[in-house]
């Protein structure tokens, strides 16, 4: 039986200063220290104990790979919504903490971005000379520079890896066409020389192998990061690279609760009457990203063809069928995972008939009928800079110069409880024990990570409290503790006994 999703979403946003250096390591680390030390008066750092970057899933790593760098000498810090903040390599990112569910993943995001918004008000506030932070939450430079939004997974670490390999792949292929955020152009020579006026997805043509360690040069659809912040003998965390930064809440969730979906289904070997293994993977990715009017027949390892379309809804049939069979009690909460069934079907009824229908619920519809909207009136084509500039302007998070923000897009999370998740940690995973403690006592949290915290209670050695369950520690599991404990040596001692 499938092993409940927790799930989190990873962002590293886009960063310029106007007026000053453009160096964006200092830019991004005076970004976050001004929330750090401005807003929440609290920093607690990041406990490097348990990284492990280099660990591949399969056992190995391909001669010449490059994995990723722990950057200990960079800012980090732990929020007490069970957060981290962070400098990571050349951008400010925000991981949300573990959600329990695809919505709560979406709200925790949603908090992510006003925790960024916040950021630059108190930044800018707080250099005298000027200098203006602006930052955009988009996967690209238009310089050929791409930059990640990544999503985790927690998975049964007896499900084998490449059963995980083949079930998951058509469907990060393919599920760009309601994920996607949109680009005008293209950044690379993936398309052998074609004019490109726009893409369905900023990230698809970053894209060069199908499996692989790296995240940054080589991407691969199937990333083999195995790090999974939990008990190893249980557990894999699947780390996901392939995702656009999604604005419009409905593309959110959909990116989350039907991958959540499929990875259940490869937990409990449900495999449908057609083999969807793709003939090129990484070639159909970059085909897909083209496809915007979605009738581009792909090549499929049997030999026959499928758009992404068709192969979006043999997954959808498997997974009601599924759902119809076995529950969704692994999606955190049965009402979610019915909601993200009827959003995904109701998506693909629109892709069908009329994708511009959908431009209140997914970002890459909303943006190309900005931009088309725009050359009627203007009467430009796709080569004018005005629509670059109102592709970038689209992930401006400055609320007065957002076009996002203008459009009239479907919510699903009301803003009060966007706000109170900047602050108040998910009560359904461990989450709540480590945002609780960070706000109970802060002065005696020293680090913290995923999975343990380490507190100093005045007296050697440092003492750490492991987490290795997920879904241990929330608010039904130590809410009664932390309310018997005055005292962080009350707390470790009632845990201890």
């Amino acid at each position: 039986m499938a092993i409940p999703k927790v799930c989190g979403i990873e962002t590293e946003y886009g960063i310029h200063v106007e007026n000053g250096d453009p160096n964006p390591i200092a830019a991004s680390s005076v970004l976050i220290n001004a929330y750090a030390q401005d807003i929440v008066r609290q920093q607690t750092g990041w406990d490097f104990e348990d990284e492990s970057p280099g660990n591949d899933a399969r056992g190995y790593a391909r001669e010449g790979s490059m994995p990723p760098k722990v950057e200990t000498h960079l800012l980090n810090t732990v929020l007490t919504n069970g957060a981290r903040f962070y400098v990571d390599h050349a951008h400010p990112e925000f991981s949300t903490p573990e959600c329990a569910d695809a919505l709560e993943c979406v709200r925790y995001d949603r908090a992510g971005e006003q925790i960024l918004i916040r950021s630059m008000a108190a930044a800018n506030s707080a250099v005298p000379d000027g200098r203006r932070f602006i930052v955009y939450k988009n996967n690209s430079d238009r310089k050929g520079n791409s930059y990640g939004t990544h999503e985790n997974y927690l998975m049964d670490r007896a499900t084998p890896f490449d059963r995980i390999i083949h079930g998951i792949t058509p469907h990060f292929v393919t599920r760009q066409i309601f994920t996607g955020a949109g680009k005008v152009g293209s950044e690379t020579p993936t398309h052998d020389g074609r004019q490109v006026d726009f893409q369905i997805t900023q990230r698809a043509e970053f894209f060069e192998e199908r499996v692989g360690l790296e995240t940054t040069l080589k991407r691969p659809i199937i990333n083999t990061r195995d790090e999974p912040h939990a008990d190893p003998h249980r557990y894999r965390r699947l780390h996901v690279i392939v995702g656009d930064a999604n604005l419009a809440e409905v593309a959110s969730l959909l990116k989350v609760g039907t991958t959540s979906l499929v990875l259940a289904m490869i937990e409990d070997n449900i495999i449908g009457d057609r083999d969807l293994d793709l003939a090129d993977p990484v070639r159909a990715m970059h085909q897909v990203s083209l496809d915007r009017r979605l009738g581009r027949a792909l090549e499929m390892s049997d030999g026959t063809t499928a758009t992404a379309l068709e192969i979006q809804w043999e997954l959808f049939s498997l997974a009601r069928k599924y759902a119809d069979d076995r529950g969704l009690e692994f999606m955190g909460n049965e009402g979610v995972g019915e909601e993200v069934l009827r959003r995904w079907e109701m998506v693909l009824h629109g892709l069908a008939t009329d994708p511009m229908s959908l431009a209140r619920q997914l970002d890459w519809v909303a943006k190309l009928r900005l931009l088309e909207a725009y050359q009627e009136r203007h009467g430009c084509g796709w080569d004018d800079p005005r629509l670059a500039a109102m592709d970038l302007q689209y992930h401006d998070l400055r609320p007065e110069r957002s076009l996002f923000a203008r459009l009239d897009t479907e919510k699903l999370i009301d803003e009060q409880s966007v706000i109170s998740a900047i602050t108040e940690p998910p009560r359904n995973t461990r989450a709540w024990f480590r945002g609780q403690c960070l706000t109970k006592w802060p002065a005696q949290v020293v680090t913290a990570n995923w999975d343990s915290l380490v507190f100093d209670l005045g007296t050697d050695p440092l003492r750490r409290v492991p987490m290795m369950d997920p879904l241990r520690g929330t608010a039904d599991h130590v809410d009664e503790l932390l309310q018997q404990s005055a005292t962080p040596s009350e707390l470790l001692d009632r845990l201890s006994s």
